[in-house]
């Protein structure tokens, strides 16, 4: 009896340590999702008209036939009482500043999952002169974070690095459209202009990834940092806009949303 009870036993204990090895964010998957942040995650110029194009946005975004899989669509699959619950708090032209009160709006929307993608208006200003504090960055993300912690039952939150400004410049700065368009609309013109100081800007991104990698860090039990990957993400001409040579194209929305979905929970 008691050999019997031994080979009981075994695949009992086999059962519960796999269980136990499941990371707890597999577990169950959010039924709603708000996206916070500036017009990237507003899908800004994506595709055909100018203006914000949120059914694109590789965070919220439900367009169909797009190419794009964001983030609430693959929740979508895994969660279907997701559905409808897909809340885009973003604003073009929205900075660090903004985000407290956006994470409000999550808030009062009861996101169980909340994404965060902002920095580039805080970089882009009309001269390396203008470009946010780094200590104001910070106390505003710090802000923002601690509003979300307050939330019962507290969300999942990723945080997303900022895109590398200086290699947009990169790869558009030897378009002769690009750099009218640029010069024209006045985009970004403390990394964009001809006479700019783009070290400036480059030591002013790196300080602010650095911001949002600790502020990540000091929330790990709501944030999940997203290990630089977006930054790191080696984006070609075909991933920006054409109508503004600065915002993600179709593309770049779809590479975005999958990039940052491996970084994430359930990645």
């Amino acid at each position: 009896m008691r050999k019997f009870a031994k080979f009981l036993l075994l695949p009992l204990l086999f059962f519960f340590a796999i269980a136990a090895a499941q990371p707890a964010a597999a577990a169950t998957y959010p039924k709603s999702i708000a996206a916070l942040g500036d017009s990237i995650s507003r899908a800004a110029d994506v595709c055909c008209w100018y203006g914000d194009h949120p059914a694109q946005s590789w965070s919220t975004g439900a367009g169909a036939y797009d190419g794009i899989q964001s983030h609430y669509e693959r929740l979508l699959a895994l969660q279907p009482a997701i559905s409808g619950h897909n809340y885009n708090d973003a604003a073009s032209g929205a900075k660090a500043a903004d985000m407290p009160g956006q994470a409000s709006n999550a808030v009062a929307q009861r996101a169980q999952y909340v994404t965060i993608e902002v920095g580039a208006n805080d970089l882009c200003t009309s001269s390396a002169s203008t470009m946010t504090s780094p200590d104001s960055f910070t106390a505003s993300i710090n802000q923002t974070l601690a509003t979300l912690n307050q939330m019962n039952p507290r969300p999942r939150v990723f945080l997303a690095s900022i895109p590398n400004i200086y290699q947009l410049w990169q790869v558009l700065n030897t378009n002769a459209v690009a750099q009218w368009v640029w010069s024209t609309a006045k985009i970004c013109q403390s990394m964009l202009a001809p006479d700019a100081d783009r070290q400036a800007v480059i030591d002013r991104e790196n300080a602010f990834n650095q911001a949002l990698q600790v502020a990540c860090a000091n929330y790990a039990q709501i944030c999940r940092w997203d290990n630089g990957v977006v930054f790191g993400y080696n984006f070609t001409a075909s991933d920006v806009s054409v109508l503004d040579y600065f915002h993600p194209s179709l593309q770049g929305q779809a590479h975005l949303a999958d990039i940052t979905w491996k970084a994430s929970y359930w990645g």
